[in-house]
């Protein structure tokens, strides 16, 4: 590891981190914490995506819906109008929307054959910003002057890579730059993050294996075709299932290529001295 050792860590002049777990565990929380009291660059894996590699899908998307309207098609041809998202470290809607969910059009459904051409968009876009680091490592010390790094990485970054592989390209690059640190929910938590996503649904992105296995599973058990799927149903269905998919999966990249801490030690974290001390105290552990 980058820092093998606690002493390795309290004493780095620059200190690197990519943080990784299931969205809602505080990842996006404690960057913004670093980078508004700290010297910290906070890289957010989302807002590239949405920024860098899915601009455009998302803004032809919207120019999509409104070329449907007389009013806005008109203005829209006369270059009259312009459409964008406005995406930002604490709003991804946009990205969101995009993704959409698969089933019934009138309940706010796509077909499966464009969800999943969607989805296969946000895996490369997500792979290649994950690749992206290093550079932004570079330009946040060069540029700005940071000396500290924190990458807020998106709860789907395990479906991406193989952490038994010890040549996986994604986590080689990352493990060589920063401290791979997972952040731990418990059973708790994960009750909670079910009962959250529960309340309001939203997409998400997953392993073409895993969605084509849970799809068909949903179709059987419920005797219908992809029509009559409702979508906020499908993905509430799928979420718990998603949790367990990836628990495995975040293990077995912590325990290759980094450490663990609990969620509920980073939500104790209120300054960048307490969360260099959890760090610390994970590499002693």
């Amino acid at each position: 590891m980058l820092y093998p050792t606690a002493a390795d860590w309290r004493d780095a002049p620059s200190k690197r981190v990519v943080l990784f777990a299931m969205s809602g565990l505080g990842k996006t929380h404690v960057s913004n914490m670093l980078r508004t009291h700290g010297d910290w660059f906070h890289y957010s894996i989302d807002y590239r995506i949405g920024t860098r590699y899915m601009g455009e899908y998302i803004a032809d998307n919207a120019k999509r819906e409104a070329m449907k309207i007389p009013f806005l098609r008109d203005l829209l041809m006369s270059d009259s109008i312009y459409i964008g998202s406005n995406l930002t470290f604490d709003n991804l809607a946009p990205v969101s929307a995009y993704l959409g969910k698969p089933g019934d059009p009138d309940h706010g459904g796509m077909p499966m054959a464009v969800y999943a051409r969607r989805q296969d968009q946000f895996a490369r876009a997500e792979m290649q910003a994950l690749l992206d680091t290093s550079y932004f490592i570079d330009r946040a010390q060069d540029l700005y002057g940071y000396p500290h790094f924190v990458c807020d990485t998106g709860g789907s970054i395990c479906e991406w890579v193989d952490a038994d592989d010890p040549a996986d390209p994604i986590l080689t690059a990352l493990s060589q730059n920063c401290l791979m640190v997972w952040i731990r929910g418990t059973e708790a938590h994960t009750a909670d993050l079910v009962r959250r996503f529960d309340s309001a649904p939203k997409p998400m992105a997953y392993q073409p294996a895993f969605l084509a296995r849970v799809w068909e599973q949903y179709l059987n058990e419920n005797n219908c075709e992809e029509a009559d799927v409702n979508p906020d149903t499908f993905i509430r269905w799928t979420f718990a299932q998603a949790l367990a998919h990836r628990q495995p999966r975040y293990e077995a990249i912590a325990r290759n290529w980094g450490i663990v801490v609990e969620a509920s030690d980073i939500a104790a974290v209120q300054s960048p001295a307490d969360f260099n001390a959890v760090i610390a105290d994970a590499l002693a552990a």
